[in-house]
């Protein structure tokens, strides 16, 4: 399994040429049959890295570029009434693709941004009365820029729990930068991008996922570290069994990226930044991310870890 992955890994570094470890969490929530949102501010190559990730996978991509008037049915699809056989059809939105790319998310209004989540939580469209499964497999990368930026609508607990992952990109280095610039990787190396794995391909990681071994030393790990969150004075809402159920999913994937059936202790510990910091609500309703990573840091250290 490790050569397939590594194949995805080269082909999207070789257009973003920033962050690896960004390329393996985009990867790690790919195979946990999870959905990613990349914050960061712009310009650092949020989109190419999501656009990579599609167009490495020989399958059905979209990209909706979300803005403060956009409707659900933007997304989700419309019925349209056909003359000809006096009946309605339904014309199916970009909601309906392997991976979908949901440019800055934050920008559209909170009531098309919930239409997003039947189709994050259960890979269904409801519409008209009739149940539309997605066709596996089925992945959203968001990106958004912070909070703080102006036109923005900060995205709901219940719609950020959908994210397996929540992870920024940074700023490159200056060898990196000097890359860019001289590549310009965004207007020559990525349209002329080629898949590299199958649909096929991917749905056979993700079930090698699903057979990875979390011994139940490991399991046990997970739950106190979800229940120090629960009860520390810091923090006012704690990991839910759900956070919980997306580490142990999110540390399975780590270990088929590294070449194991078996998840081990640093699957988790590095994971739990990245899944449970938008998860917790710190005391006082602070929005800053580092506020939570700085306290899940502290839980860390204070819940023993299996030899």
């Amino acid at each position: 399994m490790t050569e397939p992955i590594a194949k995805l890994r080269e082909n999207i570094a070789s257009v973003f040429l920033g962050n690896r470890q960004a390329i393996d969490r985009v990867i790690c929530c790919l195979l946990a049959r999870g959905h990613v949102l990349i914050e960061d501010v712009p310009g650092v190559g949020k989109t190419v890295l999501a656009t990579a990730l599609a167009k490495s996978i020989d399958c059905a991509f979209s990209r909706v570029q979300l803005t403060p008037d956009m409707l659900p049915s933007d997304v989700l699809g419309v019925s349209i009434f056909n003359r000809a056989t006096e009946t309605f059809e339904f014309k199916r939105g970009p909601i309906f693709a392997n991976i979908v790319l949901a440019d800055e998310i934050n920008r559209t209004t909170p009531r098309t941004q919930t239409a997003l989540l039947e189709a994050m939580n259960e890979a269904t469209v409801s519409v008209d009365g009739r149940v539309l499964r997605l066709e596996p497999p089925f992945m959203v990368v968001a990106t958004q820029n912070p909070y703080e930026f102006e036109g923005t609508y900060p995205l709901p607990e219940n719609q950020l729990d959908r994210f397996l992952m929540r992870t920024r990109l940074g700023y490159p280095s200056a060898a990196e930068e000097a890359r860019v610039l001289d590549l310009r990787p965004a207007h020559f190396a990525l349209p002329q991008l080629e898949p590299v794995l199958h649909r096929q391909d991917v749905v056979a990681l993700q079930e090698a996922v699903d057979k990875v071994r979390l011994d139940r030393t490991l399991l046990d790990y997970i739950v106190s570290l979800a229940a120090a969150t629960r009860s520390h004075s810091e923090l006012q809402v704690g990991l839910s069994p759900r956070g919980s159920l997306a580490l142990a999913q999110a540390a399975r994937a780590t270990a088929v990226l590294a070449g194991r059936d078996y998840a081990v202790p640093e699957d988790i510990v590095g994971n739990i930044l990245p899944v449970c910091a938008h998860r917790v609500i710190p005391r006082g309703y602070q929005r800053d991310p580092a506020h939570a990573e700085a306290v899940l840091g502290r839980i860390v250290e204070t819940v023993k870890s299996p030899a």
